[in-house]
């Protein structure tokens, strides 16, 4: 089975520069402390990475 990402958006990405707003979006992240899951994968991660002041993510198994 393929490992999991639980990523939730804790801080407002308005007042960031604007591809760091259109990568939460990518993530498919609407609003503050929304949950979404997507698959461990390198593209997942880098985006994550690029925003990770904004987000908590978690491994579901």
């Amino acid at each position: 089975m393929a490992r999991k990402l639980g990523i939730k958006l804790i801080k407002s990405p308005s007042g960031h520069p604007a591809d760091q707003r259109a990568t939460v979006v990518a993530l498919g992240i609407r609003r503050m402390q929304h949950t979404v899951e997507h698959n461990d994968t390198p593209q997942i991660r880098g985006m994550v990475f690029k925003v990770r002041h904004l987000v908590q993510v978690v491994e579901i198994k």
